[in-house]
């Protein structure tokens, strides 16, 4: 099961018009069914896809909307655990926190590859190889 980054989200439905094929794949992606992601990834989603300064910001109706949707895919809880994990991850590698606990959400529910094009494509984190699907 691959586990999705934000940015497959953002571009699946609040794509820049200079962006349509990054929204083509994410959209793909966003039709399978074997997806995992974490509720960090919907609350990140949330407040990037609504933010005033965005050109053409969704409602806060629309967002609810589209995270219902996707609630249908295997979601990782937040957790003690999981910030641990990533806590770990981040001081071995390096990366942001907010790039560890995807990375720990991720690991965590055994996934084997991260769709994101924010970390290194083709760098394994814990077992979790990162792969860019816009590339």
């Amino acid at each position: 099961m691959p586990f999705i980054d934000t940015n497959v989200l953002l571009y699946g439905v609040c794509p820049a018009s200079n962006e349509r094929a990054k929204a083509e794949t994410a959209r793909d992606i966003l039709r399978r069914d074997d997806l995992t992601l974490s509720v960090q990834v919907l609350q990140e989603f949330y407040v990037q896809a609504t933010r005033p300064t965005r050109a053409q910001p969704l409602s806060h109706a629309e967002a609810t909307a589209l995270i219902d949707l996707w609630l249908r895919f295997s979601v990782v809880e937040l957790s003690v655990p999981l910030m641990r994990t990533a806590l770990r991850i981040k001081d071995r590698y390096q990366t942001s926190y907010w790039d560890a606990a995807i990375l720990a959400a991720a690991a965590i529910a055994g996934c084997d590859e991260l769709l994101s094009e924010d970390l290194n494509p083709g760098q394994t984190y814990d077992g979790v190889r990162v792969v860019n699907p816009f590339l």
